[in-house]
């Protein structure tokens, strides 16, 4: 597992894809508020005109000398539900995310969220 402390010093480095095919660019990490570890990223993806913020898993994320090497395609990530760079994703479209990926949405007990932004 990658340590919260070590993962965000990775901020705007080159995310990439199994393949190595460049997704963008690392943007802010999430971790999970039952574990307080790195559960998800969001990587800054488009055209310079036209930025946004998608959410990735780091569950099996690799840090190489000037990367973030993800377990997922690039088309799948490019794929997920997205935000404005300035945006924050409202609690109501968070399962969306981790459906996206097929992975189980968990909120808290009292219905808090499952992420939280580092």
């Amino acid at each position: 597992m990658i340590q919260s402390a070590d993962i965000r010093e990775w901020r705007m480095q080159d995310v990439v894809d199994p393949d190595g095919h460049k997704i963008g660019t690392l943007e802010a990490i999430y971790v999970d508020t039952s574990t307080d570890e790195p559960a998800m990223a969001t990587v800054e993806v488009g055209l310079p005109t036209r930025r946004r913020l998608v959410f990735v898993p780091l569950d099996g994320a690799v840090v190489g000398p000037a990367y973030v090497r993800v377990a997922y395609g690039k088309a799948l990530v490019k794929d997920c539900p997205a935000m404005g760079t300035d945006d924050v994703l409202p609690a109501e479209e968070e399962p969306a995310v981790f459906h996206h990926y097929g992975l189980a949405y968990r909120p808290g007990i009292n219905g808090e969220r499952q992420l939280a932004r580092r």
